[in-house]
């Protein structure tokens, strides 16, 4: 499979982290998404219905991002990895999820974590 959509620089406030700062003040989080699935229906019927609506997407991903805290960023894309996959018709999705704020005592540009998923055969 090639058809991919992609969904860069998805940004939200949320209160992940470790430290109890993070939760009081929160962060910016930035995600991004990339799925795979077959394009073809969509590219015939040029119908939305049969692709994924990547406004709705976003949507539901920053409902996580901006939800129930957790401590880590690596639990954060598990989540958001399961919104991607909740379409059935997404085969793979691959989620980035930036923390630019992190509490990183030196100078840094980003701290993030990428995990990708597929649906079992």
């Amino acid at each position: 499979m090639t058809d991919r959509i992609t969904l860069t620089g998805l940004r939200a406030r949320g209160r992940h982290g470790v430290y109890d700062f993070e939760r009081e003040q929160g962060q910016d989080f930035v995600v991004d998404v990339v799925l795979e699935l077959d394009l073809a229906p969509a590219a015939r019927s040029d119908d939305v219905a049969d692709t994924v609506h990547y406004g709705e997407l976003a949507d539901r991903l920053v409902a996580v991002v901006t939800g129930d805290p957790v401590d880590l960023i690596e639990t954060l894309a598990d989540r958001l990895l399961d919104v991607c996959l909740a379409d059935p018709r997404v085969t793979s999705a691959t989620v980035t999820v930036h923390k630019p704020e992190a509490p990183v005592p030196h100078t840094f540009t980003d701290v993030a974590v990428t995990m990708t998923r597929g649906r079992a055969r």
